[in-house]
């Protein structure tokens, strides 16, 4: 090669990708980066060729500063940049992606969620364009998606709403839990129809699965979604699933398929902000048929935090109890409905160590005995951890009784416990999200009133 050649447009993409690869995570590369190419550089105009326009969004928000960073350093300081959709790393669909329309009760798409009625926020507007660019192209943009959340705040409503588009572009779903899945598998055993449930499974454009970390642990029904993990994934079509947790945070997961789970776009969904709550509020409201004011909503808002569905509970309360008394709902009836609500709701229970270890067992999906024990897998020992955390928030007791109240543990256990819970909040939204659910299950006889 001539070394006094000028570099064409695709050596110099090649450099650059070298040195942004040491930048970002593997992760973020893998997902943005891996597919691009160098298309053109003309009057100081760099083109970036990129696989479909979200990425290209992507990109443009978020890294143009970094691409003209390293670009200034390898073709001019003038130099700015443009993505355009080159459909590089989109081979052609599989042949065996076109497949006959299965049976209707295949898809069980719950028609009332859809991209239109997803109300959109910082908390969850990551997920919802990767879950729109899936259903614009499956299997060729983020496969698998794996979206994960806390109860209620709209991971469901993607999954459906991802079907419901792939459907009216004639792609074949099927949209499943992983509990109907497993007892599917269960039942073919005993019927000895495996083939007809292999058929089923793989005959398909897009598997859209709810609750996946319900496999997790059950041997056989593991090893019978790895395979049909496979035989989709192999044929670029579409995989889909939801969690209350990432696949890192699933100890029972066999690694074979965590590995899988992780190799799309993992994306997750926090609780919504004031303003979303309150968009969120009037989306809900507008088909009630109630005038609602907007000092209404703004104490509806105010009144529910941790999810959607809690949101649209207390609305749903207040509509009702207007209209049972004939008025138009105002901030003094919606206080009202509310508070008839809490005068109905039993007295919360005292918040005790005993009380804490048991909603936090809960949360975690583990036992009493597993935290008081001496098991060491991170997920039991994250579990431990936030026990001894909470109890040193909601409780007057002193490290040492929080010590002997999990295991006859130190004071100096619990003091490390509570130093790296604190920290680890900062960082890490699994553990804040399952923070916010112990304290809501700790307090739920509290939030009626709008505390």
């Amino acid at each position: 090669m001539d070394s006094n050649r000028p570099r064409t447009p695709p050596e110099i993409w090649e450099i650059a990708l070298g040195e942004i690869q040491v930048q970002v995570s593997k992760t973020n590369y893998r997902t943005w980066f891996s597919k691009t190419s160098g298309l053109s550089f003309q009057e100081n105009r760099f083109t970036i060729g990129v696989p479909h326009t979200f990425a290209a969004e992507y990109l443009e928000k978020n890294q143009r500063a970094l691409i003209e960073k390293v670009l200034t350093g390898l073709t001019s300081p003038e130099v700015s940049i443009s993505f355009q959709v080159s459909g590089n790393g989109h081979g052609p669909p599989h042949a065996e992606a076109v497949l006959p329309t299965p049976p209707p009760n295949f898809t069980r798409i719950n028609p009332r969620y859809s991209f239109e009625n997803f109300i959109e926020g910082g908390n969850n507007r990551l997920a919802r364009a990767a879950a729109l660019a899936v259903s614009e192209n499956p299997g060729h943009v983020f496969n698998p998606l794996f979206i994960y959340s806390g109860s209620g705040l709209g991971k469901t409503h993607l999954l459906h709403s991802i079907g419901s588009a792939a459907t009216f572009r004639k792609v074949n779903v099927i949209c499943t839990s992983a509990e109907q899945f497993t007892n599917e598998f269960v039942a073919a055993l005993r019927e000895r129809s495996t083939e007809e449930f292999r058929n089923k499974y793989r005959s398909i454009g897009m598997l859209l699965v709810d609750d996946i970390h319900f496999i997790s642990g059950k041997e056989q029904t593991e090893e019978s979604f790895f395979h049909t993990f496979n035989a989709l994934h192999n044929t670029n079509r579409q995989i889909v699933m939801t969690s209350d947790r990432p696949p890192r945070s699933m100890p029972l997961l066999e690694e074979r398929l965590r590995t899988r789970f992780e190799g799309g776009l993992t994306v997750d969904i926090q609780p919504p902000d004031y303003e979303t709550r309150l968009a969120i509020l009037r989306s809900k409201a507008s088909g009630s048929g109630v005038n609602i004011p907007p000092e209404v909503f703004e104490m509806i808002g105010r009144g529910a935090q941790s999810n959607v569905r809690a949101l649209e509970g207390l609305l749903n309360r207040v509509v009702a109890y207007a209209r049972l008394l004939k008025v138009t709902p105002t901030v003094d009836i919606a206080a009202r409905a509310l508070d008839d609500v809490a005068s109905k709701a039993t007295r919360p229970r005292e918040i005790t160590p005993s009380f804490i270890i048991d909603t936090v067992a809960g949360c975690f999906q583990t036992t009493r005995e597993a935290l008081l024990g001496r098991e060491r897998d991170k997920e039991t020992a994250l579990a431990r951890r936030l026990a001894m955390y909470v109890m040193r928030q909601e409780t007057n007791c002193s490290l040492s009784q929080i010590g002997q109240e999990l295991g006859r543990r130190d004071a100096a256990a619990v003091t490390t416990a509570c130093k790296k819970v604190t920290a680890d909040l900062e960082e890490s939204p699994y553990l804040k999200r399952k923070y916010g659910e112990v304290r809501q299950q700790l307090h739920q006889g509290d939030s009626a009133g709008g505390r």
